[in-house]
């Protein structure tokens, strides 16, 4: 059997993490295979000291892999689907980094979750990607044109709003004057679009959310609709160039630029254990039920 691990360094909780999850994989003898950009840092800080088989893109990863491990918060996890995309190889998410609502197994539950892992007893979550398609077309997006938690559109060096005019499936829908629009996949609703007012979606929902980031037109709500909506995004402003985000992936682009958004044609599968699923995540993440009273 072998398992991926990829990661990001925090100082205070990457090494222990780290021995915990290799000791007991080692102990199970199963065989792993490090992305190499996180080893070479693991050695750096002698964390780790073992030569171990490498990937370092999508390419050579390989398919076989039974899970990638993800060490870090859900910024890392976002960072891991770039390399898994289509490859069917489900993520598992341990927390060392904030809040975490992808990354659920804390440092105290790692070797009995990961036995579960070995045991196949967990469940798959297939979660919705969006793609983008930009005309004219640019080359930061030629590859990584997908993202798992939101594509957002934003203003770029100014303090002044932009207009995005929105179609979904050809047909108008209205002029956002904003900030910026996040448009996010269930995944996402936990991030950006939660702390710009919008709602908080299940996983499995077949369903996008529209979300402005401080409209200056105050009855302008976040907008929930069906994933098979293709949708059309035109942004003017007073600035020659805009800014449109994938996840942590972000590149300027003209004002003249037309952005297309759908649902992805693969999915990224998230592992979930019954002791961290979806909904105690969020009543501990959000702190529901947190009320004398109960």
């Amino acid at each position: 059997m072998k398992i991926a691990l990829f990661g990001q360094y925090y100082q205070n909780s990457t090494a222990e993490t780290v021995h915990k999850v290799v000791t007991f994989l080692e102990s199970k003898e199963i065989e792993i295979t490090f992305e190499a950009t996180f080893l070479s840092i693991l050695k750096e800080k002698n964390i780790l000291s073992k030569d171990y088989k490498t990937y370092s893109n999508y390419s050579t990863l390989d398919s076989d892999c039974k899970a990638l491990i993800s060490i870090g918060g859900d910024g890392t996890i976002l960072k891991a689907a770039t390399f898994v995309r289509d490859k069917n190889i489900p993520i598992i998410g341990i927390n060392s980094g904030r809040l975490g609502f992808l990354a659920t197994i804390q440092l105290d539950n790692i070797e009995p979750l990961l036995q579960k892992l070995l045991d196949n007893d967990y469940a798959i979550s297939k979660r919705t990607l969006l793609s983008i398609k930009t005309t004219p077309d640019y080359e930061n997006f030629s590859e990584l044109d997908f993202a798992l938690n939101e594509v957002t559109v934003a203003r770029k060096d100014t303090t002044s709003m932009i207009t995005i005019i929105t179609y979904l499936n050809r047909e108008y829908l209205t002029s956002y004057w904003a900030d910026g629009l996040i448009i996010s996949t269930p995944t996402g609703s936990t991030g950006y679009s939660l702390s710009c007012g919008g709602p908080v979606l299940t996983p499995n929902v077949a369903s996008l959310v529209i979300t402005p980031m401080a409209p200056h037109n105050l009855n302008a709500r976040p907008l929930v609709i069906t994933d098979d909506m293709e949708i059309e995004l035109r942004i003017s402003g007073r600035e020659e160039q805009f800014l449109i985000s994938l996840d942590s992936r972000i590149s300027a682009v003209s004002k003249d630029t037309i952005v297309t958004i759908k649902k992805s044609p693969f999915t990224i599968s998230i592992i979930e254990f019954k002791e961290e699923s979806f909904l105690n995540t969020i009543r501990k993440k959000l702190l529901w039920g947190e009320d004398k009273r109960n």
